[in-house]
Parts: structure tokens; C-alpha cells; sequence
């Protein structure tokens, strides 16, 4: 009788230390607490990554440069995708980004993933926020292009001149304007003591040219420091002329 009890004691160790060894050799399940986890984390590295927004951007430019394709979440690998985009970041406006955070464990099987999607919110000197969506069935969305942000014609200043040569103090914003059409580029234009003076720029990008006309009918760029671009600064405006720091 003890010999058998201790035989089935040894064939009941024997189907354990089986059973765990099976364990470790499966797959393990995406279910629960730690993917979801990782995929939080990444999604919210990304906002952290997208931060503070100072640059005038379409929201299908950002979608295209700055995401990464995989990330780091926890112990997983996760796969980010912009799934959808809209807007941009201007003036007051927002733009939106969609995004699939795919998480998938190094010990789980080939095709199993957990999905996480997320919805950025960015505006023009505001920092990113973002919240959690439910994910569309969208198995391969269309992928973003990199459309070139907006910057000053390359001859701006030859450009700003010309208008202001033939230019009167009631036409002169106006002829400025009709020179520089597109609505991301800023215009402002003041007479000073008989002198014309117009800035155009792009203030996102830190852009800027001031143009001056003397009464003598001369065009004369103006000079002035880089920083009072920044934001909280001067900014592109006459100003630079009229004011300068000191």
C-alpha cells in the first residue's frame, strides 16, 4: 500500500512539472492588463513627443513625419498607424490625428494583437492633448503624405520691394498684399514720417522680411535679431523698423 501511494505521488509530481513545461513552451495571451498598459504607454510617450506646437503644419504632414512605424511599450513592441487626419495647426484652428497602437508580445503568437487607437488634438502654441477612441475597421489605411510647409517665396525681399516702389500710403497694403496672396503669410504695413515700411513673413517659421521706401524713392531691406521672431516677441511687424531693440 505505501508503495503504491508513493508511485501515484511521483506520477502526480511528474504531471506537473509536464504541465508547466508545456506552459513555458506556448503562446502567451494577449488578454488583460499588460498589453493594454503598454499600448497607454505608448500612446502617451507619442503625445509627449508631439508636445508643444509652435510651427504651422497640416495635420497629413505631421500624420507623415512624426510618427514612428514601431515604439517601445513596457515589455511589448508596439505598432503605431495613422489611421485618419484632419485640419491644421493655424491661428486657432485644430488638426486631428487618429492613430492604431498595435501590441504585440515577443511570446505570443504571430497573428495575435492587441489594438488600442487614440485621437490627437494639436493646436498652434497649445500642447498636444489626446484621448482614447474606439478603433474603425480599417485593416490598411491610406498612408500620409508630406506635403512642404509654408516659408517665404525665395524672392520675398525682390518681391516686397517691387511693391513698395510704386506703392502710395493708402495702396501700400493692398499692392503688399496682392504680393504675397497666400493667408499663411502675414502681412503688416505702416507710413513713418513719410517712409513706407512693410514685413512680410511666416510666423511659425520664424520667417520674416521688412522692406523700407524712403521719400527718395530708395527700397532698403532692414535688419534685426532672430530672437524677436520667437514667440511672446516682437514678431514679423513693422515694428522692427519703427521700434528696433535696443
Amino acid at each position: 500500500m505505501g508503495i503504491r501511494y508513493s508511485a501515484l505521488l511521483r506520477w502526480g509530481a511528474a504531471l506537473v512539472t509536464a504541465g508547466v513545461a508545456s506552459a513555458g513552451c506556448g503562446t502567451v495571451s494577449l488578454q488583460g492588463e499588460y498589453p493594454a498598459r503598454d499600448a497607454e504607454q505608448a500612446a502617451r510617450r507619442l503625445n509627449d513627443d508631439f508636445g508643444y506646437r509652435d510651427r504651422l503644419r497640416q495635420a497629413e504632414y505631421i500624420a507623415a513625419t512624426e510618427i514612428p512605424t514601431t515604439a517601445q511599450g513596457g515589455n511589448s513592441e508596439v505598432g503605431e498607424t495613422p489611421l485618419a487626419w484632419s485640419g491644421r495647426v493655424f491661428a486657432d484652428e485644430k488638426a486631428t490625428i487618429d492613430i492604431r497602437f498595435a501590441v504585440r508580445s515577443p511570446d505570443s503568437a504571430p497573428t495575435e494583437e492587441l489594438t488600442r487607437c487614440y485621437r490627437y488634438t494639436l493646436q498652434l502654441y497649445r500642447y498636444t492633448s489626446y484621448d482614447e477612441i474606439a478603433c474603425p475597421a480599417v485593416a490598411t489605411p491610406p498612408a500620409p503624405s508630406a506635403s512642404p510647409p509654408l516659408k517665404l517665396p525665395p524672392d520675398a525681399e525682390a518681391r516686397l520691394s517691387a511693391a513698395l516702389r510704386d506703392a502710395t500710403p493708402e495702396t501700400l497694403a493692398g499692392r503688399v498684399r496682392a504680393a504675397f496672396p497666400h493667408e499663411g503669410i502675414t502681412v503688416d504695413t505702416v507710413t513713418d514720417k513719410g517712409t513706407l515700411v512693410a514685413a512680410v513673413g511666416v510666423a511659425a517659421e520664424r520667417e520674416c522680411t521688412v522692406v523700407i521706401r524712403k521719400t527718395d524713392g530708395r527700397t532698403t531691406p532692414v535688419a534685426f535679431r532672430a530672437r524677436q521672431l520667437e514667440p511672446g516677441e516682437t514678431g514679423c511687424r513693422t515694428s522692427l523698423y519703427t521700434h528696433p531693440a535696443q
